[in-house]
């Protein structure tokens, strides 16, 4: 969500590259920008949205400055996305799973459009994939209702196909989102809230990856969030 954090995963690419590996860049929004999104679309239904709808594009825009990208030309579809389906909301008075599976798409979408033309601007010759031409949800008869939208499992498989997309594509690293899949009618789904490193491990078991790296604000698993309880302990296997 800063430039600091941009240079340090553009470092990280840059490493990866010169031990001989293709790395696959799995990113979640911008901080803060899913809870920002669910408050924007339950505003969106009183029809009071306008001016949280201008403050996320806004934090876009402002990083995007940061990095020396025009955000504005590079996110306009998406922004104006946004801005029709939190008026679809509006106009509807409400928000099913499936409206909402699109609106919260948009926080990974926005932030790996970004972070591809700053790993471009590098000189890392980097190539923007979306993760729904990728990840399809398994059948789950017990994924009804909200869940099928909000909280999907993805086959995890390895997927050759996948793998030879991917080797197809002309660029020395990919960058693809977390937390977002399409279903078999190709409808975007959500994979539950810290869904990101569920689609790392999803794309590391599909395309054989060497290895799937978990970078996050904690150093490992802990037995409970260290945030909230503060004994809580680091599990060293």
């Amino acid at each position: 969500s800063t430039p600091e954090r941009w240079s340090t995963i553009a470092n990280l690419v840059e490493r990866r590259l010169s031990e001989g590996l293709r790395p696959l860049v799995v990113c979640s929004a911008l901080a803060g920008i899913s809870n920002h999104l669910k408050i924007l679309l339950a505003l969106a239904v009183e029809g009071r949205h306008e001016e949280d709808l201008a403050a996320i594009r806004a934090r876009h825009l402002e990083l995007g400055a940061g990095l020396k990208i025009d955000a504005a030309a590079l996110l306009r579809d998406d922004f104006e996305e946004l801005s029709r389906l939190t008026l679809a909301a509006s106009l509807l008075r409400e928000a099913g799973p499936a409206l909402e599976a699109r609106v919260m798409a948009l926080g990974e979408l926005m932030s790996t459009r970004l972070g591809a033309a700053c790993l471009s601007s590098r000189g890392i010759e980097t190539a923007w994939l979306d993760a729904r031409a990728a990840l399809e949800t398994r059948e789950d008869p017990l994924a009804g209702g909200p869940r099928a939208y909000l909280a999907a499992t993805c086959d995890f498989e390895r997927d050759e196909e996948l793998r030879r997309r991917l080797d197809e594509i002309p660029a020395a690293a990919v960058i693809t989102q977390g937390f977002i899949a399409r279903n078999r009618e190709g409808q975007t789904v959500l994979l539950g809230r810290g869904g990101s490193d569920t689609s790392a491990a999803y794309f590391a078991a599909r395309l054989g990856a060497a290895r799937c790296e978990i970078w996050t604000d904690v150093p490992g698993l802990f037995t409970a969030n260290p945030a909230l309880i503060p004994s809580a302990r680091l599990l060293r296997a």
